[in-house]
């Protein structure tokens, strides 16, 4: 089992295949188990990454809170491609793992290839707004430390996968979930790279926020994906697959 030691937390992932790169990131309480529909047409043409967020999956959870957050995970996943040898890759997640490929791409603008946004939102402008979502964090953090693994939703995303720590889900909401600032948001307009917005047609929390992104990333590419919910790439993974190895084809050639 390939694991990354990054300060002595260790962090599962899976490399697949062979060509330009592109890292794959779960969304929250889900794993990497989720990109399983999608891995063989991939990974025909590209070298895939897949990774479980500390806290997440077969990753560890550690027991400091202060071990979780987006800076953290941003550098876990820099650390990833460093493990592999990789300056450059594209990079795209669902969810928790679409904002923080955003995230990723504010703190190493030059290790992004192209941006791959699924079912994810750029997070908040207005502190309002910002603070509702963190009180939802807030309850689902509690909601894992009161009833365990329990807790887990029923998305396709997640039930893909396993865990094996309530307490590590519960970390990773205050830390990772919640958001601090409108970093994020207020920079989409300064992206300079391919980027692929794509969301499930029933998806109606994300829709607006898929809307947003694709208006203010310059040059975007926008997909619906018709009959789809929140977890697009499990729903209609042929239709996923084509609308990515699209994507993919224009920014890099279609690999090897």
């Amino acid at each position: 089992m390939p694991l990354l030691n990054r300060n002595g937390v260790h962090l599962y992932y899976e490399v697949h295949g062979a060509g330009p790169a592109v890292v794959l990131t779960h969304g929250y309480s889900a794993t990497s188990a989720m990109w399983k529909p999608n891995l063989a047409a991939l990974a025909q043409r590209y070298q895939v990454i897949l990774w479980d967020m500390r806290g997440h999956g077969q990753s560890d959870s550690p027991s400091d809170p202060a071990a979780y957050s987006e800076e953290a995970t941003v550098d876990d996943m820099a650390a990833l491609l460093d493990a592999q040898g990789i300056q450059q890759a594209v990079i795209g997640g669902l969810s928790l793992g679409g904002y923080m490929s955003l995230a990723f791409h504010l703190a190493y603008p030059d290790r992004v290839k192209a941006l791959m946004l699924f079912d994810t939102g750029p997070g908040y402008k207005k502190d309002e707004a910002r603070a509702g979502w963190n009180r939802r964090a807030e309850e689902t953090a509690r909601a894992f430390e009161t009833r365990g693994l329990a807790a887990l939703g029923r998305g396709a995303e997640v039930t893909a996968g396993s865990h094996r720590s309530a307490q590590g889900l519960a970390h990773a909401a205050r830390g990772m979930l919640a958001q601090r600032d409108a970093r994020v948001i207020s920079m989409l307009e300064a992206i300079k790279v391919p980027t692929l917005v794509l969301a499930g047609a029933r998806d109606e929390p994300f829709l607006a926020a898929t809307e947003y992104m694709a208006s203010k990333i310059p040059g975007a590419t926008k997909v619906i994906i018709p009959n789809a919910g929140h977890a697009a790439n499990i729903d209609q993974p042929e239709a996923f697959n084509q609308a990515v190895l699209a994507f993919l084809q224009r920014i890099t050639g279609g690999g090897p």
